[in-house]
């Protein structure tokens, strides 16, 4: 951090890395990555480089959580989900359709683990806390779109979930130049480590005698 404000409160320390490392890949869905799509942009980049990360990380079994949006019809067509309500475009993300399948492109493994959930955060209203804890992670990589929105909630709901977390630049991305780094500086100074892809690749590729 070089801004003297930050750094006078004390912001920006680096996190504790863990042995028990996980990627949590957020809604990188179509969707999301379609630019023909509502809610979508063209996210390529940051889905070439998280199928890197995440291929990086199964000779050392890494476990893989991907998350999606949907809503079934009721929620998509009425006014339960009062996020539906300011962000409209989402209604699009109906339970079964194309829009809130992952991507094609990320290499999606049954060894896999998939979050349904109907926020932001990938922790609010989900399981992905006891699965992270039973899987006995440590250390979150957060990948996903966008970086303003569901990407920096879930970092946010990780470190107060007791993990620590690591943010690949490459592998998350938004609609909007401004918003996207805003969030990232936001995120290294309070909540995780914004690190660049190589630094993540080598920090997966541990010694074999680490035991996962």
């Amino acid at each position: 951090m070089t801004d003297a404000v930050y750094e006078r409160a004390g912001f920006g320390a680096p996190v504790r890395r863990g042995e028990r490392p996980a990627i949590v890949v957020v809604d990188l869905t179509h969707g999301f990555t379609d630019p023909a799509a509502p809610t979508g942009a063209d996210l390529s980049a940051v889905v070439a480089a998280t199928a890197t990360l995440i291929e990086a990380g199964r000779p050392a079994g890494v476990p893989v959580v991907f998350t999606t949006i949907a809503y079934t019809p009721a929620e998509a067509d009425g006014d339960a989900v009062t996020w539906l309500t300011k962000a409209p475009g989402m209604r699009a993300l109906r339970e079964g359709s194309r829009a809130v399948a992952v991507d094609d492109r990320l290499p999606l493994d049954p060894r896999d683990h998939l979050i349904t959930k109907k926020g932001a955060s990938a922790f609010f209203g989900t399981t992905l806390a006891a699965l992270l804890a039973g899987l006995r992670v440590d250390t979150v990589l957060v990948c996903g779109a966008t970086t303003s929105g569901c990407v920096r909630a879930t970092a946010v709901d990780a470190v107060q979930s007791g993990f620590s977390v690591l943010v690949p630049r490459e592998c998350v991305g938004d609609r909007a130049a401004g918003p996207h780094e805003a969030n990232l500086f936001d995120i290294q100074a309070k909540y995780g480590d914004v690190i660049e892809l190589s630094d993540a690749i080598d920090y997966l590729r541990v010694p074999a005698e680490v035991t996962r």
